[in-house]
């Protein structure tokens, strides 16, 4: 093996441990004090920062890639909220496990193999890793009842699926208020009764 061949084995081997430990924090321990609130603070001090909805395709640095913080999509206000909050960088551990496991993930966009500047940011495959590696709960639960730091999936018009962050909030309707950028930049709204939710999902860091 050549230099720059050992260099890159070594830097894979390198992120899979780090990646592998993350894991397994992630499985094996009791989830972190106080950690809904944190995930929204995150979450709701997005608000004002990112101003634009933009779902072009980027290339992004690896690990701990992001396009530009005025901007994004609704996968990115997760994506940023689980990485200012925790630590925790959604790019690389949903790269690395659909690496180990892409056919478990959809094949919706006629990929053969994983891309890291994309992967990510699309809410089917956030909500296969959830299901895997977090917690998968009834979707069809009363509006009030969602709880705080709850990740809810929705289906709007034109089968284009969405994500959005659950606070401890409360709107005129009655459910929670929800942060999502749905097409103006990150907001907080009483949005969640105005399009089916498809799931509804958790995913507690560990301490």
């Amino acid at each position: 093996m050549d230099g720059e061949g050992y260099m890159i084995g070594r830097r894979h081997f390198l992120i899979g441990a780090v990646v592998a430990t993350t894991l397994g924090r992630i499985a094996g321990a009791a989830p972190a004090a106080g950690w809904p609130a944190r995930l929204v603070a995150a979450a709701q001090a997005q608000i004002g920062v990112t101003v634009t909805y933009d779902p072009a395709y980027v290339r992004l640095a690896y690990p701990d890639g992001d396009v530009p913080r005025d901007r994004g999509v609704c996968t990115d206000v997760v994506i940023r909220a689980y990485r200012d909050a925790f630590g925790i960088d959604l790019q690389r551990l949903v790269h690395e496990d659909m690496r180990a496991n892409f056919s478990r993930y959809p094949q919706s966009w006629g990929l053969k193999r994983p891309d890291p500047n994309i992967d990510h940011r699309r809410v089917p495959n956030l909500q296969a890793f959830f299901r895997r590696l977090g917690q998968a709960l009834p979707p069809d639960t009363a509006l009030a009842e969602l709880a705080e730091g709850d990740l809810v999936t929705q289906m709007l018009p034109g089968n284009l699926p969405h994500i959005a962050v659950v606070t401890g909030l409360r709107g005129g309707s009655g459910a929670p208020l929800a942060v999502h950028n749905i097409g103006g930049g990150a907001r907080l709204e009483d949005r969640l009764a105005d399009f089916p939710i498809t799931g509804r999902y958790r995913f507690p860091p560990r301490s």
